[in-house]
């Protein structure tokens, strides 16, 4: 009878250890996965915003670097919108090293109001990403100021492959006050 007891015990503990190591995962899943659509406590989401407005092929000026954008140059983010309301995506960039042009596809969805520059991102589903418009050039929508999930990334798209060093001197003074390390900016060249 004891020996009974003890397997029920082994196999009753065997699934409840299960069951928590399952929970954990799940609980450590959702945890990166709503850290990743967070935005920087010093950083707001512009409003009044027109995805229509920003659809189309933007250069990247300025970032604080990231393994997926090593090396590269020449780098471009078209939008175009999908069927089903969100937004696709398609970052290219030159890896001189190599001699070739890498292309990531993506996937774009609004976090809160379609009126509000907070979208979350994907490259590899199910997994999404912040990318927060917080400074947005309203008039022409000519440039943008991009952040992720935190104050480890950092973007100043343009509409051209250059712009007015009055524009990357605002970038940086507004990327420092909010808590960017501006003196991790890279500045890629565009052609």
């Amino acid at each position: 009878m004891n020996t009974f007891f003890r397997g029920l015990a082994i196999r009753v503990t065997g699934t409840s250890t299960r069951i928590m190591v399952r929970s954990a995962w799940t609980l450590l899943a959702a945890a990166m996965l709503s850290g990743c659509l967070g935005v920087p406590a010093s950083v707001e989401p512009v409003q009044g915003f027109d995805l229509n407005r920003y659809l189309g092929k933007w250069y990247e000026i300025a970032r604080l670097d990231h393994s997926f954008e090593e090396g590269l140059d020449n780098v471009t983010a078209v939008y175009s919108l999908r069927d089903d309301g969100g937004v696709n995506v398609v970052n290219r960039g030159f890896l001189s090293k190599d001699n070739v042009y890498k292309e990531a596809l993506g996937r774009a969805y609004f976090v809160n109001d379609s009126d509000e520059g907070y979208l979350k991102v994907s490259f590899f589903r199910p997994f999404y990403a912040s990318y927060v418009i917080f400074e947005l050039d309203q008039d022409g929508y000519q440039y943008a100021f991009v952040s992720g999930p935190d104050t480890s990334f950092l973007w100043l798209l343009s509409r051209t492959p250059t712009v007015e060093q009055a524009l990357v001197d605002h970038f940086i003074a507004t990327s420092a006050r909010l808590g960017f390390d501006i003196g991790k900016l890279i500045f890629p060249i565009q052609k």
